[in-house]
């Protein structure tokens, strides 16, 4: 049967597909010019039977359509720590089915790649991107699961609409690597 209700991610869709679009969901609501938020991916049975108060808390506790997989957003990341120093020292416990990231970054188009001056430092090419006429801001939301499953959900601010989100596993590889990595003992 499909999924009648005109919000929220299609029934159809894979738990992570479910998962990711509702991390997009919820960050579409808080506006742009958010910082990075990252999400616990946890069994929502599980949560259900071992930590019945949070699943309360969460809403959880008697809808029997609850996606698959709950979101759970963590502490927020420390301003000014980069990225990819945070999530390498992230370690999750073993309730942890997977998780999740949402970050904001500045696109170019594959047109202006040939175009990017030679030479730049880090601070001095974000700088230029910023400034390129063709950039594009894009809120990417990337999830993994523990087996290696991932997924990605990727919205152009220009194109802020539930309808134009577009997802695929590989859509972001090297953050999808970064949160696998947190994974890793």
């Amino acid at each position: 049967m499909p999924n009648d209700s005109s919000s929220g991610p299609p029934m159809a869709a894979s738990p992570l597909t479910r998962a990711v679009l509702e991390i997009d969901e919820y960050a579409s609501g808080l506006g742009w010019d958010q910082p990075a938020r990252l999400f616990a991916l946890v069994d929502t049975l599980q949560l259900r039977s071992q930590e019945p108060g949070l699943a309360r808390q969460l809403g959880l506790d008697g809808a029997d359509d609850a996606a698959p997989l709950t979101p759970v957003e963590q502490d927020e990341i420390p301003a000014g720590t980069p990225l990819d120093e945070f999530l390498g020292t992230l370690a999750w416990p073993d309730a942890v089915a997977g998780c999740a990231l949402t970050v904001e970054r500045l696109m170019l188009p594959p047109s202006a790649e040939a175009s990017v001056p030679v030479g730049l430092d880090d601070a001095a090419l974000t700088k230029w991107v910023a400034e390129h006429p063709d950039r594009q801001e894009v809120r990417m939301t990337v999830a993994v699961l523990r087996d290696g499953t991932r997924e990605s959900a990727l919205r152009l601010r220009e194109k802020d609409s539930p309808t134009e989100v577009l997802t695929g596993a590989g859509l972001v590889p090297g953050l999808a690597e970064a949160l696998a990595a947190t994974f890793e003992a």
